[in-house]
């Protein structure tokens, strides 16, 4: 944060226009819950990780609480934590279902949300207990639209 405040002061000065990020990225394919979850249904596994709205409200993640492998989770419900320099966050799942991997990655790299959200920043792997749960999750559209309202709020 402090770096774009410098970057917004230097490029002032110098006065050069620099393109400020407006909205977040959001993936055409996944489902997104509206605590800031995406999930991507493989058939009757789904990936989980925070999505680059979240990541961007959080700043720099500094460390990320992983499930155990075999624990099961449950739609809307917390199943870990993302810490940054800001502030902690509950992570809730988007499905319910069991723990079939976590990205171990992120115990010695936990940027990797912040820098790959959609990709390496990914959290854990689940089997789907109940297919029907990803119907009443956003598309990418509904989720753009959620996040434009809810950051006009604030």
């Amino acid at each position: 944060m402090a770096s774009r405040l410098w970057v917004s002061k230097v490029a002032s000065h110098l006065k050069l226009s620099i393109a400020h990020r407006g909205f977040a990225s959001v993936v055409k394919d996944l489902k997104y819950c509206n605590s800031h979850e995406w999930v991507k249904v493989d058939g009757g596994s789904a990936t989980v990780g925070i999505t680059d709205h979240a990541q961007d409200h959080l700043g720099d993640v500094v460390y990320v609480e992983l499930p155990e492998v075999g624990a099961t989770v449950t739609q809307g419900k917390s199943f870990g934590a993302v810490e940054s320099v800001k502030a902690t966050s509950d992570i809730n799942s988007p499905v319910s279902g069991k723990v079939v991997e976590v990205n171990e990655e992120l115990n010695s790299s936990p940027g990797l949300v912040n820098a790959s959200p959609y990709g390496d920043g990914w959290i854990m792997k689940v089997e789907i207990g109940n297919s029907g749960e990803v119907s009443s999750l956003m598309d990418s559209d509904q989720y753009s639209k959620f996040c434009e309202e809810e950051d006009s709020k604030h």
